[in-house]
């Protein structure tokens, strides 16, 4: 066979499977140990067979014979010494040997069964056995006693003859069956010689099988999985520029493809990644600049605004009082709007300085009882719980990692909120709930208010959006926004539960222990300070 021949045998192997390789194995294996199995049945079945024969036909047979043999000398002997003799005490083996005779005869006529040359044998032997007793042993057997029989010396010669030609077929009979169990015995040694070499054969068939099986396997499957799983953990060591080789049968080279070609995606998108992570490095950093500029903006913007908005503040009301009731009309209330700007701005401004705060200023992480921290928030609110008539019920409070401070900012905005927003003519009722959830704890403040639509359940939490007109409802759009920056601080999220439809359903989880932040600038010292007018 040339190379072009032999080389679609070869791809033809190449694309076996590990599947297959098992299967055409198993069935190989399966075929030839099927096959030694039958032979090794079919060896035993014949050892079986040939023993039986010996032990319960052969030998049998053999030692029938013999033993008939024995009862018909003693017949020739007992009759011999009643006709010499004519005594009765000699007829009583010749009895006994006819008893015998036809023991040993059905004995052997049932051994011999379907054995066609024995049975003629022995069909020989019991004509010579009927001919030399009706001709000598009956007479005279049937001769008075007391005397000598007479037939006894008259056919002595003739009797010997006959007894001579039963002896010989009884010596023919004899020699066949040893020559039988001869012939099984060799039969017996040559089979169990065979069976020995089946089974040894057989033996080391399983031992070479075996071998076999196990190389196949250590070459097929196990030193490719083995080398792939080493190339593998190579990769997963971080070098990722180390190829893979696929080797073995079809489907664990495919796989071993498959992975190279993980490998070599995997490379890319960390290559891709790598330059997405620089680029995102640096657009963090200037994030992270930039917003420290806006905080510290936000902040000195704000506290820099404080001086000269107290000027204005404090001149507007003293001119209100010097010079009110001296103007006209339309004078007062221009004066009159000043001050109520004034004294807003004076209001966005601070709210706006302590919204800029929560995390940077106020971050003394401490165990806080929240049942505390309620209660002076409630202190705090008292006046407006009071006028509104405000019923507020709370469950047991946990004790958490907090900065105390936003803790309490938290839940004064959280429940003058729910009193601001009451329904008119509706006495507010607010609680409070608490239940741990996993590593969280989970709040809702509920109350029966105006309630928010589900729409602006996210907008109520950006900064300096409302709802209402300052005519309606006073305030400066900070609050919500800062109780979402003082969960998230602490770990947690906020939001609005839209389907509670009886008012207003505030939820927000706490962690244990809020995370880990990295430190706020420090808060710039106050600048631009100056003493405002006084009343």
């Amino acid at each position: 066979m040339t190379g072009d021949e032999r080389l679609p045998h070869e791809r033809g192997l190449s694309t076996w499977t590990t599947r297959r390789w098992l299967r055409v194995g198993v069935a190989v294996a399966l075929t030839v140990l099927g096959l030694l199995g039958a032979t090794g049945a079919w060896v035993l079945g014949r050892t079986a067979s040939i023993s039986d024969d010996l032990v319960d036909v052969k030998s049998p047979a053999l030692t029938s014979s013999i033993r008939l043999e024995s009862a018909l000398l003693n017949q020739e002997t007992g009759i011999r010494g009643y006709g010499l003799t004519g005594t009765p005490d000699f007829l009583a083996p010749y009895r006994q040997g006819l008893a015998d005779e036809k023991t040993y005869t059905a004995r052997l006529k049932e051994l011999l069964r379907g054995d066609a040359p024995a049975l003629r044998d022995l069909k020989n032997v019991e004509d010579h056995i009927r001919m030399w007793q009706v001709r000598n042993a009956r007479p005279i057997a049937a001769s008075p006693a007391g005397a000598p029989s007479p037939q006894a010396t008259e056919r002595a010669a003739e009797g010997k003859k006959d007894f001579d030609r039963l002896r010989s077929a009884m010596t023919a009979q004899q020699n066949r069956l040893r020559d039988e169990r001869t012939r099984s015995r060799d039969d017996l040694a040559f089979t169990m010689r065979l069976r020995n070499w089946v089974f040894a054969t057989i033996a080391v068939l399983i031992v070479a099988l075996a071998g076999i099986v196990f190389e196949a396997l250590r070459r097929g499957i196990t030193l490719p999985l083995g080398q792939l799983g080493a190339d593998a953990r190579t990769i997963a060591d971080g070098d990722f520029g180390h190829p893979i080789t696929p080797t073995g049968p079809a489907d664990l080279r495919r796989l071993g493809g498959e992975i190279e070609s993980m490998r070599r995606r995997l490379v890319r998108e960390l290559d891709f990644s790598e330059q997405a992570r620089l680029r995102l490095d640096a657009q963090s950093a200037d994030l992270k600049r930039s917003n420290a500029e806006l905080e510290q903006f936000a902040y000195v913007a704000s506290h820099d605004l404080q001086e000269p908005l107290r000027k204005v503040s404090s001149f507007t009301q003293l001119l209100q009082r010097r010079y009110g009731g001296q103007l006209d009309d339309r004078a007062d209330q221009y004066i009159d709007f000043a001050v109520d700007g004034a004294n807003r701005m004076q209001t966005l401004i601070n709210d706006l300085l302590d919204f800029s705060r929560v995390g940077r200023v106020h971050r003394q992480l401490q165990d806080v009882d929240l049942n505390a921290v309620m209660k002076r928030a409630l202190s705090a609110l008292s006046v407006s719980v009071e006028e509104s008539g405000a019923v507020v019920t709370r469950d047991e409070l946990p004790t958490l990692v907090a900065d105390p401070t936003q803790m309490s900012m938290l839940w004064q905005n959280l429940i003058g909120n729910a009193v601001k927003f009451r329904r008119p003519g509706e006495t507010p009722a607010i609680h409070v709930s608490a239940e741990q959830d996993g590593d969280l704890w989970r709040f809702s403040v509920t109350d029966n208010g105006i309630g928010i639509d589900p729409e602006y359940a996210e907008q109520v939490f950006v900064i300096f959006q409302r709802l209402h007109t300052k005519d309606t409802y006073q305030g400066s759009g900070i609050g919500l926004a800062m109780c979402k920056k003082i969960v998230e601080f602490h770990g947690g999220t906020i939001f609005v539960d839209p389907g509670y439809r009886d008012g207003t359903r505030i939820t927000f989880t706490l962690a244990s222990e809020p995370p880990a932040v990295s430190l706020a600038p420090a808060e710039p010292a106050e600048t631009g300070s100056g003493t405002a007018p006084t009343n």
